[in-house]
């Protein structure tokens, strides 16, 4: 099946009037590229495995279908509802973000659904399940936990949704997955969506998915367009006072800081309350509570500074982030590629900047060979650390911010994806190495006509 051509907004991708009007009341005018490939797909009733990072509005890829076809073919009027969709995160905050979006585009369709996820006590997530539910968004461990108790019964599902499949695979949680596929009926519709399709992600889609197409809209290893990538070389000690400085003297709206550990996170949030600088960390050891009030006062713009480990990396979404700073650098490339996509949404241009000590080199060239691009070196701060600079293969120098290409930065013409911004690779020096690609743009909120559903 080819992908229905988007110009003319959602209307030729099939929906129903009902689901067409939510959309148009969030103000999406145009579908992204995944959704105008994925949306006739899984109407048609197909198996898909789409590999699209956040942002690129894949949750409305597959909520709006599955909506559509839920309340086609509805519950019996009198007959307990019977959960019929299970959607499968990584995460609780990227869950109750499905979540919302299922309330968003369901109004008027009379399908119920709700989340589930640990870290809270399970009292109301229990009294939702006893009265009924249509649709349920889980993590796999309270999943399994409350499924163990009985309060879960799967055996009537009828659409299963496994995303952010390799954050799943980071996390450790593939094994709860193989304990939560014997649970469904054979009969259904699966759909898998990851950022990047490792070998194991591979056979997993193998495992449950009956004849599926493929989409893939952006290159897993991509990164996002619009973004300036500058590195600063720095003595692991002086990290803290470079990290104070650039939040003193850079003009940042709000950014997230990425740290490797949860510790790490909270000495940065010290360090930080020590410099006068308010900020609050998100991390797994984090209560629930927390995490949402930290994550509330940020998206509300209260906060300038969020702290935060790779469980942040994905499906964070909020349009305000000027700016990501890895304070550590990840080990894994691509979890580099997700941070950095927290910023530069919604049509707007963003900067991450990236602190590398001698001990982190490795995992700097890691993520250039991953990404094609050779980050800046900024060296206009006090604790330039020139021995940790690693010259670039076949170059006598890195490229230095005073050899940025300049440019201005454009938003996204009539709220459809892609569009503006800088050509693949921003057009930056490349001492020899090929230029990294472009993420296509969509999913984020620009304003006027939004494209659609980045949630």
């Amino acid at each position: 099946m080819r992908p229905v051509p988007a110009e003319d907004g959602f209307a030729p991708l099939g929906l129903i009037p009902t689901l067409l009007q939510n959309v148009a009341a969030e103000g999406y005018t145009q579908p992204t590229p995944i959704q105008t490939a994925t949306i006739p797909l899984l109407l048609a009733r197909r198996d898909v495995v789409g590999c699209a990072q956040t942002g690129t509005g894949k949750t409305a890829a597959f909520a709006l279908p599955v909506l559509q076809l839920m309340h086609s073919r509805p519950n019996e009027p009198k007959a307990p509802r019977k959960i019929r969709a299970l959607v499968l995160s990584p995460t609780r905050e990227l869950a109750a973000q499905i979540g919302a979006s299922f309330q968003v585009y369901g109004k008027g369709l009379n399908l119920r659904h709700d989340v589930i996820f640990g870290g809270v006590g399970q009292g109301r997530q229990v009294d939702a399940l006893r009265n009924g539910l249509d649709i349920l968004v889980a993590t796999t461990g309270r999943l399994l936990d409350l499924h163990q108790q009985g309060y879960v019964d799967l055996r009537h599902v009828e659409f299963f949704v496994l995303d952010e499949a390799d954050r799943m695979l980071d996390m450790g949680f593939i094994h709860d997955i193989r304990r939560i596929l014997p649970l469904l009926p054979k009969q259904r519709q699966s759909l898998l969506f990851s950022a990047t399709m490792p070998p194991a992600i591979a056979e997993l889609a193998r495992s449950f998915l009956v004849d599926p197409a493929k989409v893939e809209v952006t290159p897993p290893a991509t990164t996002v367009e619009r973004i300036d990538q500058d590195v600063m070389f720095v003595e692991k000690s002086d990290k803290p006072k470079l990290l104070a400085h650039v939040l003193r003297n850079v003009p940042i709206e709000q950014v997230i800081v990425f740290s490797r550990t949860k510790h790490g996170a909270n000495r940065l949030v010290k360090s930080l309350e020590q410099a006068g600088i308010e900020s609050a960390a998100i991390h797994g050891n984090k209560s629930q509570n927390a995490r949402e009030a930290a994550l509330g006062a940020f998206r509300a713009g209260k906060l300038k500074v969020l702290v935060a480990t790779d469980v942040a990396s994905r499906g964070l979404d909020v349009d305000g982030v000027s700016h990501v700073i890895n304070y550590d650098l990840p080990n894994e490339p691509e979890s580099y590629v997700h941070r950095i996509g927290r910023t530069g949404r919604a049509g707007r241009s963003g900067k991450a900047i990236s602190f590398c000590d001698r001990e982190e080199i490795a995992y700097l060239l890691d993520i250039e060979r991953l990404t094609g691009v050779e980050l800046i070196t900024d060296d206009e701060h006090p604790w330039h650390c020139e021995a940790a600079v690693p010259p670039p293969p076949g170059s006598p120098g890195r490229p230095s911010a005073s050899q940025r290409p300049q440019h201005k930065p454009q938003g996204r013409p009539g709220g459809r994806p892609g569009g503006g911004g800088r050509p693949s690779g921003g057009g930056r020096p490349s001492g020899g190495r090929p230029s990294g690609g472009g993420r296509p743009g969509g999913g984020g909120r620009p304003g006027g006509g939004r494209s659609g559903g980045g949630r």
